[in-house]
C-alpha cells in the first residue's frame, strides 16, 4: 500500500484519508460520550480564558511578578514570542492551506459546548498551537514554571476536542507546530544552555561551605528585604550586615578587612565599588544579584543565590578583567573601574535625567522620558579620540567584547578577554536613528553613522569642562583627557564550575 501511495495512486490516498478520517471522528465520539469527573464546568472556561492567547499573556505576567529571577522573566518572554510565531504561522498559512469543515455537535452534549462556535477552518487547531508553544517557550528557559505551564496547557488542547471546537488530529498537528515554533524561536534567540561554555580562567579560591568568614555587605537600597533574608537562609554562618548607601564604603573596608572573602548583594553600581575594595585587599568577590539588571552577574553566569552558594561551597571561582579610565572619579589620581562599560555622550545624560525623575515617576516612565528628552538635543558631543576630533553622539566602551544573542548585542561570553568594546556614534542628524542602527550593527562594524572596534586601550582628550561620562550607571564630570584600557584578571571571583 505505501508504495501505491507514494506513487500518487488516488484510489488508495481516499482509502487512507478515510481511515484517518474514520478514526478521528471514533476518538471525538468516544470523548464526546465519556462522562469526565469535573471537568463540565472548567474546561469549556479554559478554552475560551485561551482565545487571542489573554490565558498566556495572563500567566506570563503571573510570572514576571511572582518568579524570582531572570529565569522567569525570560521564560515568560520565550513564552510569548513562541506564541507569537505558532499564532502568524496557523492564521496566515496553515488555516489557509488546509480547508476543513468543524465537527458536527451532535453527540457533544450541550453543556460542553463553547457559547460561541468558532468559523474559522478546523485545521490546524489555533489554541493547540498557541499552548504547546508557550508551554514548550517557557520549559526551555526554565524547567519548574513549565512543569506548572504544561498541565494547563495539555488541557487547553483536549478542551478543544472535548467541547466540539476540534478533530484530535487537528490538536495533535497544531500542537506539534505549537512546538516547532518555540524551537525556532530558541534557533533564532538561543536559550542559556545553549550558549558556548564561558572561556574564562579558574582561580583559586577558599571554600566557605554555609558563607564561613564571609562577610555580606547589603546595600538597602539595590538589594531587597527578601534578597537579605535568602542570603541568611542559603549561608547561615555568614555575616550579613545591611547599610545606606552614604555607609557602602565603610562597610565594605570594614568586612573585607573581616573575613576571607567579600560578599556583596545589590545592582552594577553597589558590585562596582565592592569590586574596587576585593581588588585592593586581594580578597575574592562573591556577587549576589539584587539590583535591577545585573549586567555584570548575569553575564558571570551567576543568576540567584543560589548558584553563588554553590560555587562558596566548592571554592569555584574565575579570575575576570575590570575596565578602567585614569584619572579616576572627579579627576582623582588613582583609576576608576568598570565592571561592564563606560561612556560618554547622551547616555551620561540619559542616566541624569532618570536618576531624578525616577523617585517622582518610576523607573521606566523616567528613563523613556530621559531618552525623549536627550534624543531632542542638537549638539552632539565634542572630542579628541585617538588623536582625531570629532562631533559623537555616543562614545562607549564595554569590559570585554558583546556578543549577539538574538537580533540585539547584549551577553559577553568572555570576561577575561584583555579587550574593550569601543563603539562611536557619530554626529549628525537624526540621533535616534543613528544609536538604533549601531545597536543593531553589532560589536564589528564600521559606516558614516558609527565605527566598532576591539581595542585594548582608547585615549579620550579635548573634553569639555563638565562633560559627563558614566560607568556602570553611576554618573559623574569627566577630566579633560582620560586613558580606558584593561586591568587583566586582577579580580577573582566566585562561580560555580557547571551552570544549572
Amino acid at each position: 500500500m505505501s508504495d501505491a501511495y507514494a506513487h500518487g495512486n488516488p484510489q488508495v490516498r481516499a482509502r487512507v484519508a478515510a481511515l484517518l478520517s474514520g478514526w478521528d471522528r471514533q476518538i471525538l465520539h468516544t470523548v464526546a460520550a465519556r462522562r469526565w469527573p469535573g471537568a463540565e464546568p472548567v474546561l469549556p472556561r479554559l478554552s475560551r480564558s485561551a482565545n487571542h492567547g489573554l490565558l498566556w499573556f495572563g500567566m506570563a505576567a503571573g510570572m514576571v511578578a511572582l518568579g524570582r529571577g531572570v529565569r522567569s522573566r525570560r521564560g515568560a518572554a520565550r513564552g510569548v514570542a513562541s506564541l507569537a510565531l505558532a499564532s502568524a504561522t496557523i492564521n496566515t498559512i496553515g488555516k489557509r492551506s488546509v480547508r476543513r469543515a468543524r465537527p458536527l455537535l451532535d453527540t457533544v452534549p450541550v453543556i460542553r459546548r463553547l457559547k460561541r462556535q468558532p468559523f474559522t477552518s478546523s485545521f490546524p487547531s489555533g489554541h493547540a498551537a498557541s499552548a504547546a508553544a508557550f508551554a514548550t517557550g517557557v520549559a526551555l528557559e526554565s524547567k519548574t514554571w513549565g512543569a506548572i505551564v504544561a498541565p494547563v496547557a495539555a488541557s487547553v488542547a483536549f478542551s478543544r476536542v472535548y467541547t466540539g471546537a476540534h478533530y484530535p488530529s487537528d490538536v495533535l498537528v497544531g500542537a506539534a507546530l505549537g512546538v516547532g515554533a518555540a524551537f525556532a524561536v530558541r534557533g533564532v534567540v538561543p536559550t542559556r544552555s545553549q550558549l558556548p561554555a564561558p572561556g574564562r580562567p579558574h582561580a583559586s579560591a577558599p571554600a566557605l561551605p554555609g558563607g564561613q568568614d564571609l562577610v555580606v555587605v547589603v546595600n538597602r537600597e539595590a538589594g531587597s528585604a527578601d534578597s537579605a533574608a535568602l542570603v541568611r537562609r542559603a549561608l547561615p554562618l555568614a555575616e550579613v550586615v545591611e547599610c545606606a548607601p552614604d555607609e557602602l564604603s565603610a562597610e565594605l573596608e570594614k568586612a573585607a578587612a573581616g573575613g576571607r572573602a567579600l560578599g556583596i548583594l545589590g545592582g552594577d553600581g553597589t558590585i562596582n565599588r565592592a569590586a574596587a575594595v576585593a581588588v585592593a585587599h586581594g580578597i575574592p568577590l562573591a556577587v549576589f544579584p539584587g539590583g535591577t539588571f545585573n549586567h555584570f552577574a548575569y553575564d558571570l553566569g551567576i543568576e540567584s543565590v543560589d548558584d553563588t552558594s554553590r560555587a562558596l561551597v566548592g571554592g569555584e571561582a574565575v579570575r575576570v578583567d575590570l575596565g578602567r579610565f585614569t584619572p579616576g572619579p572627579a579627576g582623582d589620581k588613582e583609576p576608576g573601574f568598570f565592571l561592564n562599560t563606560f561612556s560618554l555622550g547622551v547616555y551620561p545624560e540619559l542616566v541624569r535625567i532618570r536618576e531624578r525623575w525616577s523617585p517622582r515617576i518610576g523607573g521606566w516612565p523616567a528613563g523613556v522620558l530621559a531618552a525623549a528628552l536627550v534624543l531632542r538635543g542638537e549638539h552632539p558631543l565634542e572630542a579628541e579620540v585617538q588623536g582625531r576630533r570629532r562631533p559623537m553622539w555616543l562614545l562607549f566602551a564595554g569590559n570585554g567584547i558583546y556578543q549577539r544573542v538574538g537580533p540585539t548585542p547584549g551577553h559577553r561570553q568572555d570576561l577575561a578577554d584583555g579587550l574593550l568594546d569601543v563603539r562611536v556614534v557619530h554626529g549628525g542628524r537624526w540621533p535616534g536613528l543613528r544609536l538604533l542602527a549601531a545597536a543593531l550593527a553589532g560589536p564589528l562594524s564600521r559606516s558614516p553613522v558609527h565605527a566598532a572596534q576591539q581595542l585594548r586601550q582608547l585615549r579620550i582628550g579635548g573634553l569639555a569642562p563638565g562633560t559627563p561620562m558614566a560607568y556602570d550607571g553611576e554618573v559623574t564630570q569627566a577630566p579633560r583627557e582620560l586613558l580606558v584600557d584593561k586591568a587583566v584578571q586582577v579580580l577573582t571571583v566566585y562561580r560555580p564550575q557547571a551552570l544549572l
